[in-house]
């Protein structure tokens, strides 16, 4: 009887606090509605909130009268928030699209295909434009003349943290998106020197002895996933060069399997929802538990063996380890593991697809292949029909591979890794359009580049949707133009891995088609188009290839 009363009641007592706070309700509906609204909503609201004419009416012990009122109440309290949360446009905001839903405004048609809807707004309303997803507002610039203002504001303007906060679960506190911009700025400050020109040159030679190894695994002829081949192949390089020869040898299974349990624990569910009590977030949070412990003893290790050994190093785990930030305090094992996460994850996804790519492209095109392999008989040895007579490659040797080069360009061009760049403003943020118009984003507004979009722009990349590599050679240079380009980023937060990335990338496929020639085998003999459901787009699977050894 107890419980049945309290069911009963429940919906008074949302009923009670809503009137409770009825002249919140009073203020919101002058601010936004007319005389004669207002008055109809205030009729109607006093009669929902009048508990004889509803029981005068209604059947109160029956379960589906309750629910009713329960429902109306949670409804109405969605309303309330919702039009609190919604900023109000002003005259010089960007145009919002049309063909939005009530409440949810555009997030079935961003959900089905977001290219598609960027795409046709970008026809619609020109270069800048504003979306709206439930409450929170999103402004796309399109263009080099809008990106710059994305490109060029500094932290103070659009933040980062507010938009891959979710990316806290992986990382862990301390580190990336969940540090001060004083430890942050060190952090990455360290990260970016052990990614330059003297380091990278030792990490050719560790690239060279892992993919030398992994093809010979091949036959001399057969069949491939390519895409699935290379992601192996991607992880084990990256694995010699950021975490060190001892945790690639002596931990490398370990550390796969737990990276590959933390990449699966993140979602578009995670994005919304980061700590949501799920099996995949429950086998990310313990391979996070279990990657710190692993590298905590990989780390004293180290540390009991001494400055000595320390120098000798050139892997990036050792970079982080000697982090010492300007309080005096060192860096934890917890922080050094959540670096070495951020950076695998950060090269992991866009190293291995852009190879795919690449690959895909070229073994499409016997002519660029042949192109390409007759770069690496020019660079390192005599064309004496077997792949043996090429000399060992080096720094200077990836350094001269033009052709190959522009080949990674192109794709990552025409398949960004990342189709949307991402942040949110701080205050309020001046864009100037490419038809001539001024627009003031304003705050709390996330704002985003699509290089996915830009990057096949007719008027930027004439012919966008052919794999053109000699588009970025003399005298085209179709790229040069600032931030039309923007596969990596640009500005004050362009990818501190670029250089590590072509490096690793032109490594690797330089000796993939040095020893190998490939035919594509997809079942519809065509490259295999994105798969936009993932969280970073590839091709879509299956992407096999047909290989002979040279």
């Amino acid at each position: 009887m107890a419980i049945k009363m309290f069911l009963i009641n429940l919906p008074w007592r949302f009923l009670r606090a809503f009137s409770k706070g009825a002249s919140l309700l009073r203020f919101l509906f002058r601010r936004l509605t007319s005389p004669a609204i207002r008055d109809a909503v205030h009729s109607s609201f006093d009669m929902m909130i009048s508990k004889q004419l509803i029981a005068a009416h209604l059947p109160l012990d029956q379960p589906w009268t309750l629910a009713a009122i329960g429902l109306s109440a949670a409804f109405l309290a969605f309303i309330c928030v919702f039009f609190l949360l919604t900023p109000r446009s002003r005259k010089d905001t960007p145009p919002v699209i049309g063909n939005a839903w009530p409440l949810f405004g555009h997030f079935f048609l961003f959900l089905k295909s977001p290219i598609n809807l960027i795409k046709s707004s970008y026809q619609t309303y020109g270069s800048v434009f504003t979306v709206n997803l439930f409450t929170q507002r999103m402004t796309f610039l399109i263009g080099p003349e809008a990106a710059a203002a994305f490109f060029k504001a500094s932290d103070k303007e659009l933040g980062q943290d507010e938009v891959y906060g979710f990316m806290k679960a992986v990382f862990g506190e301390g580190v990336v998106y969940d540090s001060d911009p004083k430890k942050r700025n060190l952090q990455m400050q360290r990260t970016a020197n052990a990614l330059k020109s003297g380091r990278l040159r030792t990490y050719v030679e560790k690239i060279s002895e892992e993919t030398e190894a992994f093809f010979k695994g091949w036959g001399e002829a057969g069949e491939v996933d390519i895409c699935e081949a290379l992601s192996d192949l991607i992880i084990l390089t990256a694995s010699r060069c950021l975490h060190g020869d001892d945790v690639r040898q002596e931990l490398f299974a370990e550390v796969s399997k737990l990276y590959n349990d933390l990449d699966q624990g993140i979602t578009p569910v995670s994005v919304l929802f980061p700590n949501l009590p799920i099996p995949s977030h429950w086998k990310r949070d313990a391979a996070r538990k279990e990657m710190v412990k692993l590298f905590s003893k990989v780390i004293q290790r180290r540390r009991a063996a001494g400055a000595a050994e320390a120098e000798a190093r050139t892997d990036i785990l050792q970079v982080f380890m000697d982090i010492e930030y300007k309080d005096g305090s060192k860096i934890t094992d917890d922080e050094v593991t959540g670096l070495l996460i951020a950076l695998l994850f950060a090269g992991q996804h866009t190293s291995s697809i852009t190879s795919s790519w690449t690959a895909l492209y070229l073994a499409q095109n016997k002519g660029l292949q042949d192109r390409v392999y007759a770069e690496q008989v020019a660079i390192r040895g005599q064309d004496t029909g077997s792949e043996a007579a090429l000399r060992a490659l080096d720094f200077d040797a990836v350094g001269k591979m033009d052709m190959l080069f522009n080949c990674l360009r192109e794709a990552l061009r025409m398949h960004p890794p990342l189709i949307m760049l991402m942040r949110q403003c701080r205050q309020d943020l001046l864009v100037q359009s490419q038809e001539g118009k001024a627009f003031t984003v304003p705050k709390g507004s996330v704002v985003a580049v699509s290089p996915s979009v830009q990057q096949r722009l007719p008027s930027l990349f004439p012919a966008p949707d052919s794999f053109d590599p000699d588009r970025f050679a003399p005298p085209r240079e179709e790229h040069k133009p600032l931030f039309a380009y923007v596969p990596f980023g640009g500005g004050l937060h362009a990818c501190l891995g670029q250089q590590f990335a072509y490096v690793q990338l032109k490594t690797v496929l330089s000796l993939l088609f040095s020893k190998f020639e490939l035919t594509l085998a997809t079942p519809d003999g065509a490259v295999p188009p994105p798969n936009y459901h993932a969280m970073v787009v590839g091709p879509t699977a299956p992407c096999t290839v047909k290989y002979r050894r040279r």
